[in-house]
């Protein structure tokens, strides 16, 4: 789809801005003008909305068989831009500056942290890029050959039977000498 163009516009004039983007900068400016929590909250939200679209062309890239990720908006306490299970957006204490974090084994570290949307939308795609080189890896390589486990040399059987057998006679014979010592 392009945009229509609007008549007495010059070329090096920059496009005009969809509806959605100028509602969400509004609503940015409004937050900003009020000190009122909530507002920042809905501040916090629409920027990482901002982003999220942003952030469409390079999802719509990625193929539909990846379902590594799934990006979406959570409406907490801090609202955050979840790229997949580990790796989220939130916004700065200072609620203009993007914070790209992920949480690993070892605790959460920053990702990348700028006030400027290209600069988080390049750090989420070298983000894309590296998950889905780690997935085809895990998926190409194949498991390393396990050496067959070392069998035991099989015993032969019949040396215990013999044994326990000539020990089983030995025995016999045992009590019958006591039996007859004591009965004589």
């Amino acid at each position: 789809m392009s945009e229509p163009e609007i008549s007495g516009t010059h070329p090096g004039q920059p496009r005009p801005v969809r509806l959605r983007d100028a509602l969400l900068r509004a609503r940015i400016e409004a937050a900003d003008r009020t000190g009122v929590v909530v507002d920042l909250r809905d501040a916090e939200v629409a920027r990482l909305e901002i982003l999220n679209d942003g952030l469409d062309p390079l999802f719509a890239q990625v193929p539909d068989q990846i379902d590594l990720f799934d990006r979406g908006i959570s409406q907490g306490d801090t609202p955050r831009l979840w790229i997949d299970v580990v790796a989220h957006i939130v916004m700065g204490r200072d609620k203009r500056m993007y914070r790209f974090v992920q949480d690993t084994r070892f605790g959460r570290i920053v990702l990348a942290e700028s006030h400027d949307t290209a600069v988080i939308v390049e750090a989420v795609t070298d983000y894309v890029a590296r998950r889905m080189v780690e997935r085809e890896r895990a998926m190409v390589v194949p498991p390393e050959p396990q050496a067959p486990a070392a069998v035991p040399p099989r015993r032969s059987r019949v040396w215990p039977f013999v044994f326990g057998f000539v020990l089983g006679a030995a025995a016999l014979f045992g009590v019958a000498v006591l039996a007859a010592l004591r009965s004589w």
